[in-house]
């Protein structure tokens, strides 16, 4: 039997989103009425066909139930606890207390350095701080489960002192267990809670929101030639699968944010091609994050025009991911992002 998917497509914003959902020509997306669409992208493996919203009920009932079902998912008000969305994403500032991370590594490893990051961080407006003790970057290698504590436990305590809202990223049961009496408030685990197959038992311990993350592969291996049969549908079917999995493991609750790893085993076709159909999440139910700040794919496009803090790159490819409704970003230079966020909601919601 063939599978279809649901990607939104076809949207409008500001006032004249609110007035075509208020004539019931759109519908909202992710329950904000500022971004709608009118028109759905139905997907097989084989094919694509655009289908407005208006002419759903035209098609066979097998293929009309499932676009309603999914349309459900991708109208309704998606929810993270403690964690308030806006019309413009939410973001995630890092704290990467490493050596050897790919755009800060050693900047914030020293406890002095740390906290006085994380102060701006929380000062220019991110609503999540992002904190990690081992690099994911391409090619790297694992690292001692006490260094990767040793290296987070003093920030985590700073933040949480400080009334963040923290997220611990890390792909190990040790790091995991030792933040909990802490109350780190959420799990990133680039792996997708592969690497450690202890984390899912602690998540239905303790029922903690966490981060369901995509990559091929491992770190040291993720970047050597990755290949899909297509990327978005392998990545589409890799969480529903996984979610499958947490459904089984006993893990009831909803707070999941779904991301599909921009860099993590993917190359620039790759990476472009989530960029510009992210969207298609949505219909999975859940809120969506995209970790795109200073990534190589920036450099790939720009040539020439790259530069050290990738700044540009990352701004114009964070405006494309709010304009699909991404809910949460994250980023390094918090006060840029929230700065290029703020005008541009302002121009196009205004």
């Amino acid at each position: 039997m063939i599978k279809y998917y649901t990607r939104a497509c076809n949207f409008y914003y500001g006032e004249i989103s609110k007035k075509k959902v208020k004539k019931k020509i759109s519908l909202p997306l992710n329950g904000n009425k500022l971004i709608s669409f009118d028109t759905i992208e139905l997907i097989s493996r084989k094919k694509k066909k655009l289908i407005q919203v208006k002419n759903i009920k035209k098609l066979s009932p097998r293929l009309k139930n499932k676009i309603l079902k999914d349309l459900k998912e991708i109208t309704k008000t998606k929810k993270i606890k403690k964690i308030k969305f806006k019309a413009y994403p939410v973001l995630m500032g890092i704290l990467n207390a490493t050596p050897d991370s790919f755009s800060d590594g050693g900047k914030y490893l020293k406890s002095k350095a740390a906290f006085k990051q994380i102060n701006k961080i929380k000062n220019e407006g991110a609503e999540i701080i992002d904190i990690g003790g081992e690099s994911t970057r391409p090619n790297s290698d694992t690292i001692d489960n006490n260094d990767e504590w040793n290296r987070v436990k003093s920030k985590i305590k700073f933040a949480k002192k400080n009334k963040m809202f923290v997220s611990l990223d890390t792909r190990k049961s040790f790091v995991l267990s030792k933040s909990l009496p802490l109350k780190i408030n959420l799990l990133n685990d680039v792996s997708g809670l592969s690497h450690d197959k202890k984390i899912i038992n602690i998540l239905k311990q303790t029922k903690i929101p966490f981060v369901l993350h995509h990559m091929q592969g491992t770190p040291k291996t993720m970047q050597k030639n990755p290949k899909y049969k297509n990327v978005i549908l392998d990545i589409y079917d890799f969480f529903e699968e996984k979610l499958k999995f947490i459904r089984s493991c006993n893990i009831k609750h909803n707070n999941i944010i779904l991301d599909p790893g921009i860099g993590f085993g993917k190359n620039l076709k790759h990476n472009i091609t989530i960029l510009n159909q992210i969207s298609i999440f949505h219909s999975l139910g859940f809120p969506v994050m995209l970790g795109i700040s200073k990534k190589r794919f920036i450099k790939d496009i720009a040539v020439k025009n790259d530069s050290k803090n990738r700044t540009g790159g990352t701004v114009s490819s964070s405006i494309q991911a709010f304009l699909q409704g991404v809910q949460i970003l994250r980023v390094h230079d918090v006060n840029e992002i929230k700065q290029s966020m703020k005008v541009f909601n302002k121009i196009i919601f205004n």
